[in-house]
Formats: structure tokens, C-alpha cells, sequence
């Protein structure tokens, strides 16, 4: 119930921010409110597993302070439980908390994250996706480009280019196993097909290597990026590989992975924090301990995105990088829960 107390508190409030957030494009294109209000809504499971931890901590906070403060841990204690008994549910808690977490990773937060980008940008008249296998679609007066994959905003995978002429008949067709991304709007198109609609005939000629002048900008580029957050760990993983099979560097998605893993060793150990925090004096009430333990919170987030983003600058070894934050804080807070029982 604690749990359940602290994401009715923190999730509505980070909600509230994403729908500020997102209220500065209404009225542009047909982006309106109501679409500000569903892109919120369905970024609701991506939120809860960010701050999952957040819920992990004030929540076991909340409910084992509510029965230090009633006195009800000390009738447990002469009673003949231990510390470590006591804090054997919460712990229990926390992996069901762990298990949700990484169903949702699976099968609900990215799906629905990715339709939420896709249908705000469509919304935005940016670009459009279309569904599941189908890819991303986008035009110009002459030109209809489909793009089965964005890995990045620098490489696109099964691309399709459609060119029409003045009378809106199909002339060239070019198809492409993935290309590269320069500056000025240049594609460098890989293992292309190009095939020529004449009256009387279709030529078709393969070139491993064509350049193409796109008319999407930086700006439009960027909408059809998928954030590495929002796919799950298998397409993080099969991304990476490709990324590194063709020479691209694939570290933002290799963190993106292990920072999901790191996420549920930093739930674990803020749970496993606030056992021993609660087993000290609780004269100053329980406000105050959940004040404290909110701020810590807050400090140990922030330390976390600055290691994880000076790890990506510095190119550092993702795995320690993600992990290393949750099992530092494990260490320490198995070792503080034996100095409360000892």
C-alpha cells in the first residue's frame, strides 16, 4: 500500500510536467489538446519505470515509518522478530515491484511509447508510421520515401524511395539495405536496386553504393528517431550489433540496455535503504524521515544521470557505468541494515 500511496504522488506529478511540456505544440499542425493529453497518457508506463526507484524508496519509507511511528515495530521486536525478519516483506515486495517493472519493459512501455512519438509526430504533420511492419512514411511534391527502421538519426534500414513525375506517375523506384546519413541532406544509399518505369520497359540496374539528395532536414530526421529508452532489450540489443557489424558506434543503445538492468539493481537497493532508515529514532516523525528520504532520492538520481552521461561522453564500459551506481548502493545498505541489527 505504501507503494501503491507513493506512485498515486509522484506519477500524476510527473505527468503533469510531460503535459506542460507538451501543451507548448498545440496548435501546430493539428497537434490539440486532446492530443497533448494522450501522448501523456500513454508515456504513463515509461514514467513509472523511470521512477520506479523513487516509488521503491518512499513507499517502504512510508509504510514501515507508519508502523514505527505506531509503535508497532517495537511489538514486533519483543515479540521476538528480527530486523532482518521484519524486513523480509518489503524485500519481497520490491521483486514483485522488479518483476512488473520488467513486464512492463517488455510488452507495454516501449509499444506504446513509440506510438505515442509516432502519432505526435504525425499530429505535427512531421511524419507518419503506419503500424507494425509497415514502417515510416513521409513525402515531398515528387518523392514518397519509406523507411522500415531509424537506428539512429544517422542510419536508416530498409529504405524505399518512390519518384513521381509532373503528372503523378510512378518513374524510379530505388530501394536500399540501409543508409548513411551525411550533413547537408546527402544519403549514402547501400545495397541499392533502382528500377526505371519507361512506357514500354522497366530497367533495373544494383549499385552497392549511391548517393541520394533527401529533402528531410535535421529536423524532420530527428522525428523519425526512436529514443534508444524507448525500445525493448532485445531491439537494443539486435540494433547494437548491427551498429557495430557496420562500423557505427552503437554505445548509446549498449547503455540504454544495461541502464534497464541498472534500473531494477537501483530499485532493489533503495528498498533494501530504507529498511535500516526506518529502524532508527522516529521521534522526529515520519514526515520528516519521508522529507529525508525523498531528498536522498532526488541526490542519488541526479548522481546517476551525471555518471551515465559522463560514461557515454567519456565512451566508458557501459556495464559499470549502468550497474555499478545500484550495486555500490546495495553494498552500502546491506552493510547499514547489519549495523541496525547488530
Amino acid at each position: 500500500m505504501g507503494m501503491v500511496v507513493a506512485s498515486a504522488i509522484l506519477l500524476p506529478l510527473f505527468s503533469f510536467f510531460d503535459l506542460l511540456d507538451q501543451l507548448d505544440d498545440v496548435g501546430k499542425g493539428s497537434y490539440a489538446i486532446r492530443d497533448a493529453f494522450l501522448y501523456t497518457v500513454m508515456l504513463l508506463p515509461r514514467r513509472f519505470i523511470q521512477i520506479a526507484p523513487f516509488i521503491a524508496l518512499l513507499g517502504t519509507v512510508g509504510a514501515l515509518g507508519a508502523l514505527a511511528v505506531n509503535l508497532e515495530l517495537v511489538a514486533m521486536r519483543v515479540a521476538g522478530l528480527s530486523p532482518f525478519a521484519i524486513s523480509l516483506p518489503p524485500v519481497g515486495v520490491g521483486l514483485l515491484l522488479i518483476i512488473l517493472i520488467a513486464g512492463l519493459e517488455y510488452f507495454v512501455a516501449p509499444q506504446f511509447q513509440q506510438k505515442a512519438i509516432a502519432l505526435r509526430a504525425a499530429a505535427l504533420e512531421q511524419s507518419a508510421e503506419l503500424g507494425r511492419g509497415l514502417g515510416i512514411w513521409t513525402r515531398d511534391a515528387q518523392n514518397i520515401l519509406r523507411i522500415g527502421e531509424m537506428l539512429h538519426e544517422n542510419q536508416a534500414v530498409d529504405i524505399e524511395i518512390m519518384h513521381f513525375n509532373q503528372q503523378g506517375l510512378l518513374t524510379a523506384h530505388a530501394y536500399a539495405q540501409y543508409a548513411d546519413i551525411m550533413e547537408e541532406g546527402v544519403w549514402i544509399l547501400r545495397g541499392v536496386i533502382v528500377r526505371t518505369f519507361a512506357p514500354s520497359s522497366i530497367t533495373a540496374r544494383h549499385a552497392s553504393r549511391m548517393s541520394w539528395q533527401s529533402f528531410l532536414g535535421p529536423e524532420d530526421i530527428a522525428t523519425l528517431t526512436k529514443p534508444p529508452e524507448s525500445l525493448t532489450p532485445s531491439e537494443l540489443v539486435r540494433h547494437a550489433a548491427f551498429l557495430e557489424e557496420t562500423g557505427q558506434q552503437a554505445d548509446a543503445y549498449r547503455m540504454a540496455l544495461w541502464r534497464k538492468i541498472g534500473g531494477a539493481i537501483m530499485t532493489a537497493a533503495m528498498i533494501l535503504i530504507a529498511v535500516p532508515f526506518i529502524f532508527g529514532s522516529v521521534r522526529e516523525g515520519l514526515g520528516s524521515k519521508l522529507v529525508v528520504a525523498a531528498l536522498m532520492g532526488i541526490g542519488i538520481y541526479l548522481l546517476d544521470q551525471i555518471i551515465a552521461n559522463v560514461g557515454l561522453l567519456l565512451q566508458l564500459n557501459p556495464i559499470m557505468v549502468s550497474i555499478t551506481p545500484g550495486l555500490i548502493l546495495v553494498v552500502i545498505a546491506a552493510y547499514w541494515l547489519l549495523r541496525r541489527v547488530s
